[in-house]
């Protein structure tokens, strides 16, 4: 990959990594259910009226839209707002990576090898580790939550694959139509209309927030992760996500002052190296039996 790529492929991990703070910022002042709306108004407009439809039915779209946008994102958005760490919400979300692993067994027929098996028993222990700081207090909920949230970006990613290869801003794009409506509904039933009045008073630090998560991290941050999947294999991509976390952490602590419990390092530290395993694990097991 040359050095123009790379720092693309460096410049998304940013992007990504900042989100997480972006979120704490956001939730602060808008309601997460309505955050979670906005981000994918923001998405879809004015996106839509230039980028054509992706050659998938509207089933996949829907299914993708409502799977990302309307579950994993309002799961996260709120367990960011109960008390959820920004830094430590970025590691936990990469729990998708063995979600995906397990539902791609039950609806795409795939095998996990023994390093990504490895890696997932690694990375279990490291959640059960901080959960168990977590046990029988009101910060389990946040937990759960950010667990939820990482099963549905699982899910989102298997409809994904169902999908098949399209142009996948496109795809996101197109997507993001679908969970505006249902988020205003729920906003207007759990947050009340006071949340949507209420947009008129918010800070320029809420409104910066907002547009970061809808255009800096879905469609810049996509778009350019697109770009590079459809230049290089995904096995050269897919490793710079596990920075995320880095970056993730080192902003909250940066930037909103987040200090985590040993036990959340040394669970933090195990679900890094699940996510290690899981990723050149089967590279090196395939090297060493060609040697």
């Amino acid at each position: 990959m040359p050095p123009r790529d790379t720092a693309l492929a460096l410049l998304v991990v940013l992007i990504w990594g900042l989100n997480f703070v972006a979120i704490a910022w956001g939730v602060a002042e808008i309601p997460p259910f309505l955050l979670t709306a906005l981000r994918y108004i923001g998405c879809a407009l004015p996106a839509v009226f230039f980028i054509r439809r992706p050659q998938v039915g509207w089933p996949i779209l829907i299914a993708y839209g409502f799977s990302v946008g309307v579950l994993q994102f309002s799961f996260l958005f709120t367990a960011i707002e109960l008390g959820m760490p920004a830094g430590l919400a970025s590691l936990v979300m990469q729990m998708q990576v063995f979600f995906t692993m397990a539902l791609a067994v039950f609806f795409l027929g795939e095998r996990p090898s023994m390093p990504q098996l490895a890696g997932a028993v690694v990375a279990l222990l490291g959640l059960g580790t901080i959960g168990a700081e977590r046990i029988g207090g009101a910060v389990l909920v946040p937990l759960v939550m950010t667990l939820a949230a990482a099963f549905f970006w699982g899910l989102s990613n298997i409809v994904t694959k169902r999908a098949g290869k399209v142009d996948m801003l496109g795809f996101v794009v197109w997507g993001a139509l679908v969970p505006p409506l249902p988020m205003l509904a729920l906003s207007l039933i759990f947050e009340g209309p006071q949340a949507i009045l209420g947009l008129g008073s918010i800070s320029a630090a809420a409104i910066g927030s907002a547009l970061f998560i809808a255009y800096g991290s879905t469609l810049i941050g996509y778009g350019i992760w697109a770009i590079l999947l459809g230049r290089y294999p995904a096995s050269l991509v897919a490793p710079f996500s596990l920075l995320v976390p880095v970056v993730g952490f080192a902003a909250a602590a940066l930037l909103l002052g987040e200090i985590i419990s040993t036990l959340e390092v040394v669970g933090s530290v195990l679900i890094f190296v699940g996510l290690l395993l899981n990723v050149f694990g089967p590279r090196l097991l395939a090297r060493r039996r060609m040697a």
